[in-house]
């Protein structure tokens, strides 16, 4: 299966609003293998015995996405922006669902990026949602990258293009935010 075209998906990402189903009805089979692949990065990132799968992740964020009053993306970028977002409400959502009814146990803490890092702090969902919302009102690129890296499952170079920076600038923010974010739930 050859790979779509970059300038049929900014075109359609482009037209897609609340208004007119037929474009964006077009655009699900343009994208969704992509946004499989971020949710099967971020799913082998939780603990194993999640019983959230990378498909049911993709559909729930994909009827978020469809139900958004109106959108509009310049291109695939800001699209992917938006979709890391939404993954990261819906496991935020997910969790506080199977959180109500009890306490988180170390079994429920997830690593940020176990892959990347080296270093295996993990950290409850719903604080790391909590977290991540202190950070966006400092640096809100970095909660961006997290974003990106932890919830979409991006690499280094995906996250540059994504964000329109050079890779040592989301290295060096990657880096920070980790710093920042392993301060803030040690306190927690």
């Amino acid at each position: 299966m050859s790979s779509p075209d970059p300038r049929r998906i900014a075109d359609l990402l482009q037209r897609c609003s609340g208004e007119d189903d037929r474009d964006f009805s077009r655009l699900v089979p343009l994208v969704y293998e992509e946004l499989r692949a971020m949710a099967g990065r971020q799913m082998g990132a939780q603990r194993r015995d999640h019983t959230l799968q990378a498909t049911a992740l993709v559909n729930e964020a994909w009827l978020r996405i469809a139900r958004t009053e109106y959108q509009s993306w310049a291109d695939r970028r800001e699209f992917l922006l938006f979709a890391a977002t939404v993954m990261r409400n819906v496991l935020v959502d997910y969790a506080r669902r199977q959180n109500a009814a009890k306490r988180p146990t170390p079994a429920d803490r997830v690593q940020l990026d176990g892959l990347a890092t080296g270093d295996p702090f993990g950290a409850d969902l719903l604080a790391m949602d909590q977290a991540l919302e202190q950070l966006a009102a400092i640096d809100p690129r970095q909660t961006r990258i997290v974003e990106l890296r932890y919830f979409a499952g991006l690499s280094i170079p995906e996250t540059a293009e994504a964000l329109g920076v050079s890779e040592s600038t989301v290295t060096r923010e990657w880096r920070m935010a980790r710093a920042w974010l392993k301060r803030a739930l040690s306190v927690t």
